[in-house]
């Protein structure tokens, strides 16, 4: 059994790490949020502790190293806002913890090679949570498009609308600052989805930006993708949000649909799976998806020219 911490406690992706973390046969001994709307870890780990105050979070973990090698964290799982994810990997690391850390890994390529030198001065490792790389349907598609023809490109097509509220804009998220914006904050794992299937990116435009919405152009070694994400309920397809649907997901390869809505609620126990046995993904897997929305936030929209996604005809 491992001894994890987990940062973030109140957030809203924190739920699936308890849970991988109790169907992993593990424990969680500590967690930290400065907000204290945290009762669902009574599902999971009622004994564990809690801190509002990261000083004395630091100080508890500190005194459990020190301890004996029974009690030290041997892991720390962190759910914080996304532009606080680099100064939590490096607290765990010198820690004396490996850290598992949510999407996105950082909002900036160049800080990947600073977790580098940490992971080397302490002799321990980061791992991320990119949940469709163990997603089944995906394993499947990326060997079918590997052992294809070397030659041919794929054309893609992705399109995905998460509907959020008024609150959205006014969180962290809604600040490109902390969050990355729309296409770090909600699609940093399709990016990384799309290069893990198809190879390396050879290119990026993007064709619409705003604190909403985006769209734009990737081409990899074996697709061509048109890609549209949005967190606006006017921007799903008129016959299914007249139906009350304020999601839709779809990608598209040659035309035909791939089904990957199933099995979504495990993935996360899946990555732990992989991580404790060694198998997790590291900071050179999130780089190419970093490089890429980190190139998105900074790009001029081209507006509607080129190969842009047809969503962009009714905005």
């Amino acid at each position: 059994m491992k001894n994890f911490a987990l940062i973030g406690a109140a957030g809203y992706i924190a739920p699936r790490h308890m849970q991988a973390i109790s169907a992993t046969g593990n424990n969680l001994v500590a967690a930290f949020d400065p907000n204290d709307s945290v009762g669902i870890i009574d599902s999971h780990f009622p004994d564990s502790n809690f801190f509002t105050e990261f000083e004395r979070f630091d100080r508890h973990l500190d005194k459990l190293r020190r301890a004996n090698d029974a009690k030290k964290v041997d892991f720390v799982s962190i759910c914080s806002p996304n532009y606080l994810h680099d100064s939590h990997m490096r607290f765990a690391l010198r820690s004396g913890a490996d850290a598992i850390c949510e999407k996105p890994l950082v909002l900036n390529p160049w800080n990947i090679d600073g977790l580098k030198e940490i992971e080397k001065d302490t002799g321990k490792k980061v791992s991320t949570i990119l949940q469709l790389r163990v997603h089944p349907a995906i394993q499947a598609l990326r060997e079918k498009i590997q052992s294809g023809n070397s030659n041919s490109k794929q054309d893609v097509q992705l399109t995905y609308i998460t509907s959020r509220g008024q609150w959205y804009l006014q969180s962290w998220k809604g600040d490109e600052k902390k969050s990355g914006g729309i296409a770090t904050n909600i699609g940093v794992h399709f990016f990384d989805m799309l290069h893990f299937v198809f190879g390396a990116l050879q290119d990026n435009k993007v064709h619409y930006s705003s604190e909403t919405k985006a769209a734009g152009y990737l081409e990899y070694e074996k697709a061509r993708v048109q890609w549209f994400l949005s967190v606006d309920a006017e921007d799903v397809p008129k016959s299914l949000h007249a139906k009350g649907q304020r999601t839709y997901r779809s990608i598209t390869v040659g035309g035909e649909e791939i089904e990957f809505s199933g099995g979504f609620t495990d993935l996360h126990i899946r990555s732990y799976e992989e991580i404790l046995a060694g198998r997790g993904f590291g900071l050179e897997e999130n780089r190419t998806a970093i490089e890429t929305v980190a190139a998105i936030r900074t790009l001029a929209p081209l507006g509607k020219t080129g190969d842009y996604h047809p969503f962009l005809n009714s905005i």
